[in-house]
């Protein structure tokens, strides 16, 4: 297993072809302009000592030196070692609100930056657990698998949006019915739903999909993110704002937090509702309840001792690069007698 820390540095191979360009047509010139002064046996008696070969490999080691220069600054890293490491958690799945609605900034920063901050800050707290996310506004989508990998799931909770679903609305039951296909481990006893919305619009029967969901096991907890005064829908454009969403009637559309079917969807789930607007008491919340379960214990294969390898190459082109430099154009005496080239004498 190896790592390629800075990957951008092989365009630096890219100068490698450029450099041999340049070299034949340096070659070509003096080619070219020699045959102007004196025939090629003349120019043989002027320049006993002259190497054909030398030039050619004083090139092929610049070069070499530049590939070795290159893939020390990628700074590639080898895994010596795979351990088999003891984990224990539970299986928890996040189902974010990404409808519309979410752009209320009835809540700082807004409703679907809040959402994400919640996230990733319950993310941080977590130990051995896997976990899931998924999107939903009209429909629901699987946006990161059941994982223990918590780097790439915050990344990929980063570039949520609402833009990411065209139909508008807030398909909770769908985003429950996706939830069940996310636990594929039978023998986890816990597994939990975390529902992220500000709870309207919702569409369907969310109530007895939320009473399906518990019984396979599934205890589904609900998030609510806004105000119930709430606020208008801002629309934007790179970051400026652009208008206030309006309905058919041309009025200006407020949005505000329905408490009561998120509680609703809880209470079916065998869950509870949380208030979203403080970070702090959330992740308290959150670790509590998870604490309070049984963890199953599960084996995740790991590469460790990651070590640099930037220095065997940077090593390698500090040493082409004095050898291209001490190494003369000319023959080399002992080669000379040798005669490995077929570079004959005059």
């Amino acid at each position: 297993m190896y790592q390629l820390e800075q990957p951008i540095y092989f365009y630096l191979l890219l100068a490698i072809p450029v450099i041999v360009l340049l070299f034949m047509g340096v070659l070509i010139w003096k080619r070219q302009t020699q045959k102007k002064f004196s025939n090629t046996d003349l120019l043989k008696k002027l320049s006993p000592n002259r190497s054909v070969f030398k030039p050619i490999l004083k090139v092929f080691i610049f070069c070499l030196a530049i590939a070795c220069l290159a893939i020390g600054l990628v700074n590639p890293k080898i895994g010596t070692k795979i351990e088999n490491v003891k984990r224990e958690g539970v299986d928890v799945v996040f189902a974010l609100d990404v409808s519309k609605s979410m752009l209320a900034e009835d809540i700082a920063p807004s409703r679907i930056e809040k959402s994400k901050q919640l996230v990733t800050q319950i993310l941080n707290s977590l130990g051995g657990d896997r976990i899931g996310i998924i999107g939903y506004a009209g429909s629901a989508f699987p946006q990161v698998p059941i994982t223990t990998d918590f780097s790439s799931a915050k990344l990929f909770l980063n570039n949520m949006n609402t833009d990411m679903v065209s139909s508008q609305g807030t398909a909770i039951n769908e985003a429950i019915q996706m939830a069940k296909t996310y636990y594929n481990d039978e023998e986890q006893a816990n597994r939990v739903l975390f529902i992220i919305s500000d709870g309207e619009d919702h569409e369907g029967n969310s109530e007895s999909i939320a009473e399906e969901a518990a019984a396979l096991g599934i205890k589904i907890y609900t998030i609510g993110v806004g105000t119930e005064k709430g606020g208008p829908i801002p629309i934007k454009r790179n970051g400026i704002l652009q208008y206030y969403k309006r309905d058919q009637n041309n009025e200006q559309v407020t949005t505000r937090l329905g408490e009561e079917t998120l509680k609703q969807i809880a209470e079916e789930g065998n869950g509870v509702y949380i208030p979203g607007n403080n970070t702090k008491e959330v992740v308290e919340t959150v670790t509590a309840i998870l604490n309070g379960m049984n963890k199953k214990t599960f084996d995740s294969k790991q590469f460790t001792d990651f070590k640099d390898q930037f220095q065997w190459f940077l090593a390698g082109a500090l040493f082409l690069l004095v050898l291209d430099i001490l190494l003369l154009e000319r023959k080399t005496a002992w080669l000379k007698k040798l005669n490995l080239f077929n570079e004959a004498d005059t």
